[in-house]
């Protein structure tokens, strides 16, 4: 069932399936809800209530907004779970995982969860023994950069092939739905807009976060140098004991479409021991 927020004249456009605790779906730059089409019906299927969004700019949603920073996407997260009837674990990918913490920090009351799948959530660094010695590292900063600086859609393509070591059955149809939607006007100024804006903000809110946190990497992931790494600093920017890190060899910067049945064996334990320590909470 696809439903609409409005937020401040602007439209957030969601999918709502299955019942029970709620998680929410929010996906990177440039992407859309249709990022996680192996992953929700996975997990309504187990038993959970899933809200899949467009992040604003993306996918179905409005562009026009005044900011596509992660404090911004954090807001509207927040305002989702209000608006669907929370409290939610979040799962969030890229710039959507640095969202998820800023959420989380913001709304203890309403976030139990979170799940950063390849997050933005730290400063980026650009590590010269990467650059020199991590190919993948070195050709993805390329094509980032000039995606950024040029709009290209022929560098995002590109991007996005390195991105997934390995395609879905589906990437053909995928991949066209993603040029034509990049294609729209002012799509490609909104995810240019999201790659401008700082992850410290972000990162500035870890020790703020109270609830668990899973952290997930692809060991292939061209956007770090050295995937694990980066999920150790996340873990360990966290207040001690909430955060675990979880590396899937051979997956890219998109494990819930390249990878999906590995990432669920880690994700549904997870969300097992969440739901049921936000149920003691409430029973305390």
């Amino acid at each position: 069932m696809t439903e609409q927020l409005d937020i401040a004249g602007n439209t957030i456009v969601y999918d709502l399936i299955g019942t029970g605790p709620l998680v929410v779906l929010a996906h990177g730059i440039g992407d859309s809800r249709s990022s996680f089409r192996f992953i929700a019906p996975a997990l309504a299927a187990a038993g959970y209530r899933v809200a899949t969004i467009d992040i604003r700019g993306c996918g179905d949603s409005s562009l026009g907004w005044d900011g596509y920073s992660r404090t911004d996407i954090a807001g509207d997260l927040v305002a989702v779970v209000r608006h669907v009837g929370g409290p939610a674990v979040i799962i969030g990918q890229s710039i959507s995982g640095g969202a998820a913490t800023i959420a989380a920090a913001m709304a203890p009351d309403l976030i139990t969860g979170l799940i950063e799948v390849a997050p933005f959530t730290r400063a980026v660094s650009y590590p010269i023994g990467g650059l020199l010695g991590v190919a993948r590292y070195r050709r993805g900063t390329v094509l980032l950069g000039r995606t950024v600086l040029m709009g290209s859609l022929a560098s995002w393509k590109k991007y996005l092939d390195l991105a997934y070591p390995t395609k879905p059955a589906d990437w053909s149809v995928e991949s066209a739905r993603i040029d034509a939607k990049l294609s729209e006007p002012g799509r490609m100024t909104a995810l240019q807009a999201m790659c401008r804006s700082q992850p410290t903000m972000a990162g500035a809110q870890l020790k703020g976060v109270r609830c668990p946190v899973l952290v997930v990497e692809g060991s292939l992931d061209p956007d770090f140098a050295y995937p694990r790494t980066e999920g150790e600093k996340v873990v360990a920017d966290l207040p001690a004991g909430l955060g675990e890190l979880v590396v899937l060899e051979g997956a890219g910067h998109y494990p819930h479409a390249q990878t999906p049945e590995e990432l669920l064996a880690v994700v549904l334990p997870f969300l097992a021991r969440t739901a049921r320590t936000a149920r003691t909470a409430r029973n305390a």
